[in-house]
């Protein structure tokens, strides 16, 4: 597994690391054993960068990569988020809090359940747009000078956001969706920001939530339940049936190259630069296997127009997040 670094001096990952939400959140049923022998292949292969986050279960994300990695914290990377706000009752209000106070208290829940006393990156996960972010950056430096907290990141904040909360403790990554269905970070102005600043870039989704994977032709192919994909406006039949042309062409291509689009999609994240570290998320062990022999594959200028070609900036259908959760980048 090749490594990268994030920020400067640099908090040292692999290349590609593992998203863990979907184990217990988010994408359909959870399955305890299978998901403990996907982390447990994903360390055999280098991925030892763990992305998870309190709002994740709640807590059960958490819980279940405690348990996990207990008895080898010194062979991983663990990363997780705090500002989606859990009410007293352990359950999301899906309000977003980045109050002092609240992250100093989350903080103590996240280290317990994950089973350590240090997290090596933590994230606010969304900006309050009622808490200047420079409080919330305040809170979050203290965890540092304490000792439990080693690196600090933001997730899906702006250009303006980024400088700010950089100004206060310099920000080792920003977290945002990226993929050849999301484009935006190269458009709006966050890529040249973190790259300015110095800043490493974390790609959450980049198989587009599955859809770049070919295997979601229409809404019956998306797990029944609480699986998120049945409300976001990208898997609405209508999007779905305008996106597909382009994931079917990005397949043919990936064939003519002998290859899968799943690498395909997964190398494309990787190529933009040595300061970007994929997480696709999943559950399964062939899933991850798949996942991670993209590392290796090197993709020619031809390949790379030929990409750029197919999937240029704009061409999904569909919002990622239904309108009243869709995360504003223009801050």
């Amino acid at each position: 597994m090749k490594h990268r670094k994030l920020g400067t001096p640099g908090l040292d990952v692999p290349a590609q690391g593992l998203g863990c939400m979907g184990m217990t959140f988010g994408y359909g049923e959870a399955d305890e054993t299978e998901a403990r022998a996907t982390i447990d292949r994903a360390l055999e292969l280098g991925v030892t960068l763990l992305d998870t986050a309190d709002m994740y279960g709640p807590h059960t994300n958490e819980e279940l990569i405690g348990r996990a990695v207990a008895g080898r914290r010194d062979e991983v990377v663990l990363a997780s988020k705090v500002g989606n706000e859990i009410g007293p009752d352990g359950q999301l209000t899906w309000r977003i809090n980045g109050r002092p106070e609240y992250i100093r208290r989350s903080i103590e829940g996240t280290l317990r359940r994950l089973g350590t006393d240090h997290l090596d990156l933590y994230y606010l996960h969304r900006v309050d747009p009622d808490v200047p972010v420079e409080e919330s950056f305040g809170a979050l430096a203290e965890l540092v000078e304490a000792g439990l907290v080693r690196h600090l990141g933001i997730s899906e904040a702006g250009p303006a956001t980024i400088r700010r909360a950089h100004a206060v403790h310099p920000l080792t990554a920003v977290q945002t969706e990226y993929s050849l269905f999301t484009r935006d970070v190269e458009v709006n102005g966050v890529l040249d920001t973190v790259r300015e600043l110095g800043i490493g870039f974390v790609a959450y989704s980049p198989l587009g939530r599955g859809f770049l994977t070919g295997t979601i032709r229409d809404t019956s192919d998306i797990p029944e339940g609480l699986d998120f994909r049945r409300i976001a406006p990208r898997f609405k039949d209508e999007n779905i049936r305008r996106n597909l042309p382009v994931v079917d062409q990005l397949s043919d291509l990936a064939a003519a190259v002998d290859t899968t689009v799943v690498r395909l999609a997964l190398a494309w994240v990787l190529s933009r630069g040595e300061d970007v570290v994929a997480i696709p998320g999943t559950k399964r062990r062939t899933y991850l296997e798949e996942n991670v022999s993209a590392t290796g594959l090197e993709l020619s200028a031809d390949v790379l127009a030929a990409i750029d070609a197919i999937a240029p900036y704009g061409v999904t259908a569909g919002n990622r997040y239904p309108d009243a959760e869709m995360p504003s980048l223009s801050r």
